[in-house]
Order: structure tokens, then C-alpha cells, then sequence
């Protein structure tokens, strides 16, 4: 265990949590309001539970590393889809009508880095290819 690998823990985590918590607010806020206003923008309604459930689901599985490099492609995608849709007019700090997109930015080049280098410290997802690796060589020893 080095440095690099607590501080990509640190953000794994933490992208977990605030994918997580946009996700429960999504279904709070009642999925059909957030599939009328997807509406409004131009994106198909059955994205706002596509999205809603990902948010939920891939923050669990962030916070618990499983599937840490598709869930942080997915994440990436619906921030360029956010940024894309809703936020590039406001501009980068945002403007009197909404905000920028300068944080959607930072959230996706974290989920590429994600992406790029993975996160095994603390995860199930090293717990699951030490546990497939061990099986693999006892097959072959046999």
C-alpha cells in the first residue's frame, strides 16, 4: 500500500457518495418531475430513471470498489452528457440563470482517472480477483 493508492481510494469513495447522493435526491424529488424536465431539454424521459438508477447504484458500488473502471465510464458519460445539455450555456463558472460546469468537469476527469488506473485498496473488487486468481491456479495445479 502506497500514497497513490489511499489517495484513489479517497477519491473513489468520495465520487461514490456524491454520485449516490444526486442519485437519492433524483428519486426524492419523484423520477417522473426529473423525466418531465429531461423532457423539457431535449433527452428522452426514460433517461431520468437510466440516470437515477446508476447514480444510486454505481455510488454504492464506488464507495464499495466493485466495479470501480465501468461504473466511472458510465459516471463519465452522464457528466458529459450534463455538461453537454444543461450546463455548457451557463459557461464555465456559470452565469445569473445557472451554474457552470467547472465542478461536472472536475467529476469527470475523476471518474477517467478511475477509469485509467482503477482503485483495488479497500475494494471488493480485489477481494473477488485474489479470490478468481486463487481458484484459477488450484484448477491448473490439479
Amino acid at each position: 500500500m502506497n500514497k497513490q493508492e489511499i489517495g484513489t481510494f479517497l477519491l473513489r469513495v468520495m465520487l461514490g457518495v456524491t454520485f449516490f447522493m444526486h442519485g437519492l435526491s433524483k428519486f426524492q424529488g419523484g423520477l417522473d418531475n426529473i423525466s418531465g424536465w429531461f423532457q423539457s431539454i431535449g433527452i428522452p424521459g426514460f433517461m431520468a430513471y437510466a440516470v437515477a438508477t446508476i447514480e444510486v447504484a454505481g455510488g454504492i458500488a464506488l464507495i464499495v470498489g466493485l466495479g470501480t473502471r465501468i461504473i466511472s465510464v458510465l459516471f463519465a458519460c452522464i457528466l458529459a452528457g450534463a455538461i453537454i445539455y444543461v450546463k455548457l450555456p451557463a459557461g464555465f463558472m456559470g452565469n445569473e440563470e445557472g451554474a457552470g460546469y467547472e465542478m461536472d468537469l472536475m467529476l469527470m476527469v475523476l471518474a477517467l482517472h478511475l477509469v485509467l488506473n482503477g482503485s483495488r485498496f479497500l475494494s471488493l473488487d480485489s477481494k473477488l480477483l485474489t479470490y478468481k486468481k486463487g481458484q484459477e491456479s488450484k484448477s491448473i495445479a490439479s
